[in-house]
């Protein structure tokens, strides 16, 4: 079973340090923004966005913003039932580990969800915050499971998202990504997908999407006018995909931020 006992978010925190100790808990650590300089049981790790890091209960652990930087980063302290297994590998072994969590986007928002339902006093505050932290738990194990990726898959991947964060707005073709590469459009698909779990087109449209919730409650741009600036020139077909990908319509969306007096918590990047 475990307990967790605080969520944090350091937020550009100056001067922010760990002093050198044995820590009695397990550290969940989701960078965001920045560097952070670590050293664990002798040895020196550096985090940087998007890494994620689990340091087991017993290590000697201390921490500092990497040359005097601060930076944005998630941390969860919690604990495990003595001789209680929780399924997950690395938690059950206390095996310390670093790596690039992929699609970050998601995890970021589901550290977002984890730090305000501890802040709050809803009821089932317990049940959910456990829940959200099995799932970031899992994600990482599924991630640790999976083959490991060639350097030119990531590069082609990486390249074609750069571009993909770019032009989202614009008409997106997967031979134009294929041309950026060198290489067939099957080809950027698959390994697009292989590295991010999700094909090139259907990144775009998270993104757009992302973009469209923004704009949706930030902003004065009729639904219309959305549309239309984020390339859909047919609103019918905007509505379609944002109810796909969001759960709701975009009045509906509105709505219900408007009522909770929070965003609805969607799953637009997954």
């Amino acid at each position: 079973m475990l307990q967790i006992m605080s969520v944090n978010f350091d937020n550009e925190i100056p001067q922010w340090r760990t002093n050198l100790e044995t820590i009695p808990y397990n550290v969940l650590v989701v960078v965001r923004q920045g560097q952070v300089r670590y050293e664990i049981n002798g040895n020196v790790v550096i985090a940087e966005a998007e890494d994620v890091l689990f340091i087991p209960r017993g290590a000697r652990r201390s921490g500092e913003n990497k040359d005097g930087i601060p930076h944005q980063k998630h941390t969860v302290l919690f604990t495990c039932e003595p001789g209680a297994e929780t399924g997950i590998p690395f938690v059950d072994q206390g095996h310390f580990i670093k790596f690039r969590l992929s699609p970050s986007q998601y995890a970021y928002h589901r550290c977002d969800r984890l730090y305000e339902e501890m802040r709050g006093g809803k009821s089932y505050r317990s049940i959910i915050c456990l829940g959200i932290l099995q799932e970031l738990l899992g994600m990482i194990a599924r991630e640790l499971e999976q083959p490991a990726l060639t350097p030119s898959k990531l590069k082609y991947a990486e390249a074609v998202k750069a571009y993909l964060l770019e032009h989202y707005r614009e008409q997106i073709e997967i031979a134009r990504l294929a041309a950026l590469i060198g290489r067939s459009p099957n080809y950027v698909t698959a390994v697009f997908k292989e590295v991010y779990g999700r094909s090139p087109i259907r990144y775009m449209h998270e993104l757009r999407m992302q973009e469209a919730c923004s704009l949706l409650l930030g902003s004065n741009m009729t639904v219309a006018g959305i549309s239309q600036y984020l390339g859909y020139y047919d609103t019918s077909y905007f509505h379609r995909v944002f109810k796909k990908y969001c759960g709701l319509s975009p009045t509906e969306y509105v709505a219900q931020s408007q009522r909770s007096g929070m965003p609805p918590l969607i799953n637009t990047i997954t």
